[in-house]
C-alpha cells in the first residue's frame, strides 16, 4: 500500500496542454475519485498514474518512491477498465491469475489466491467460465479480483461501471466498497456520474480544464461548493446571478443580495464578491407558501410546473421580474401543496450560498 503524492503534473498533447501544473497527495488507503465531465483531464491523469503516460513536467511519488519515469508494469499497480479488459481464450480462473502468474508465484499459491479472490467477489462457482458466458456485472467482478489478487500498492478504477445497468451499479459498488476497504489499498476511482462519487468516496477531486476546481469531502463538496461551477457538477442547484451589496454587519461572511427585485441575506466564504455574484441555492433547501403575508428572505413567483416524483414533489418556479428556479419538497414536508398557476413566496434560507461570479 502506498500514499500518492501528484507535484506540478503538466501533460501535453499536440500543444494542447490537458494537466495544467496539477498537485495533489492522496494519503495511503485513501479512497479518492477523480470527478468531472469529458475532456477535464481526469482519465489522462489516471493514466499518468498508472504509467501508461509520462508527465511532461513534474513528479509522481508513490510514498517516497519516485516513480514518475518507472514503467507500468514496475509499478506494482492494479487496474480495473471500463470495458473490462479481460482475455476472452482464458477462464476467470486464468484471467484472474494472470499477474500472478507473471511475477513467478508459486502453482499451489496461485491456485490458492485465486480462489479467494473469486470467492470475494461471489464468483467461486464461475471459475471456468470464460468472459463470453458471463454478464457486464460477472465480468467486472472478474476484472476486479483481477486487480485486487496480486496485491497492489495502489489501485486504479477508471470508469469501472458505467458499462452496467442502474441495478448492478450499485451492487457493484457495495463490492467494489468492501473489498479495498478490507485490503486496506490506496484506490483512485475515475467516474463522470457524481451520485458514484458522493457515494463511495472519502474525498473528491472536481475536475475542470486540467485543473482540480475542489478538493474535499463529499459533504464539503455538496454544502459548500467554492464555485458554480462545482455547485453545478454536484447534485441540482439553482445557480442564479445576483446584485450584491455591502452588508453593513461588519460580518466578512454574510451578504446582502438582489433577487427578483428584493434584498435578501446570505453567507460567503469571506472572500471578496464585487458588485455582482452568483447565488446557489438546492432546490431541496428552498420553501413555498401562499403569497400573502410576506415573509423575510422570501421573494415572489408562479408555478409553472409541478412534478409529483412519490418521496419529493417537483416545481418549476417563474420568480416576479427575476429567473426560473427549481423547488422540491419532500415527503412529509407540512406545507401547503401547489399546483401550476398558482402564485406563490419562494423562501430563500439565509445560509444560502453567494459566490463570486
Amino acid at each position: 500500500m502506498a500514499s500518492i503524492t501528484i507535484d506540478g503534473i503538466v501533460k501535453q498533447f499536440g500543444g494542447n496542454t490537458v494537466l495544467q501544473n496539477l498537485s495533489l497527495h492522496i494519503p495511503d488507503g485513501a479512497f479518492y475519485t477523480l470527478l468531472g465531465p469529458s475532456g477535464c483531464g481526469k482519465t489522462t491523469l489516471l493514466r499518468c498514474i498508472a504509467g501508461f503516460y509520462d508527465p511532461d513536467q513534474g513528479k509522481l511519488l508513490f510514498d517516497k518512491d519516485d516513480v514518475t519515469r518507472v514503467s507500468t508494469h514496475h509499478r506494482d499497480i492494479g487496474m480495473v477498465f471500463q470495458d473490462y479488459a479481460l482475455f476472452p481464450d482464458k477462464s476467470a480462473f486464468d484471467n484472474v491469475a494472470y499477474g500472478l502468474r507473471a511475477r513467478k508465484v508459486a502453482k499451489p499459491e496461485i491456485t490458492r489466491r485465486v480462489n479467494e479472490a473469486l470467492d470475494k467477489v461471489g464468483l467461486a462457482a464461475l471459475a471456468d467460465r470464460y468472459p463470453a458466458q458471463m454478464s457486464g456485472g460477472q465480468r467486472q467482478r472478474v476484472a476486479l479480483a483481477r486487480a485486487l489478487v496480486i496485491r497492489p500498492r495502489v489501485l486504479l478504477m477508471d470508469e469501472p461501471l458505467s458499462n452496467l445497468d442502474a441495478k448492478m451499479r450499485l451492487q457493484m459498488r457495495d463490492v467494489i466498497l468492501d473489498l479495498v476497504r478490507e485490503a486496506g489499498i490506496t484506490t483512485v476511482f475515475v467516474t463522470h456520474d457524481q451520485e458514484e462519487a458522493l457515494a463511495m468516496s472519502d474525498r473528491i477531486a472536481i475536475m475542470d480544464r486540467g485543473r482540480i476546481a475542489q478538493l474535499g469531502t463529499p459533504e464539503e463538496l455538496y454544502g459548500t461548493p467554492v464555485n458554480a461551477y462545482v455547485a453545478d457538477f454536484i447534485g441540482s442547484a439553482n445557480v442564479v446571478p445576483v446584485s450584491t451589496q455591502p452588508a453593513g454587519s461588519g460580518d466578512a461572511a454574510h451578504v446582502r443580495y438582489q433577487l427578483a427585485g428584493r434584498t435578501l441575506d446570505g453567507v460567503t466564504d469571506g472572500s471578496p464578491i464585487g458588485p455582482e455574484g452568483v447565488l446557489i441555492a438546492r432546490p431541496e433547501d428552498l420553501s413555498l407558501m401562499a403569497p400573502a403575508p410576506h415573509v423575510p428572505n422570501a421573494v415572489l413567483g408562479q408555478v409553472l410546473r409541478r412534478q409529483y416524483l412519490g418521496f419529493k414533489t417537483a416545481y418549476r418556479i417563474q420568480l416576479e421580474n427575476g429567473p426560473e428556479i427549481r423547488v422540491e419538497l419532500h415527503a412529509g414536508n407540512t406545507v401547503a401543496d401547489f399546483h401550476a398557476g398558482d402564485n406563490v413566496q419562494v423562501l430563500v434560507p439565509v445560509d444560502c450560498r453567494v459566490v463570486a461570479a
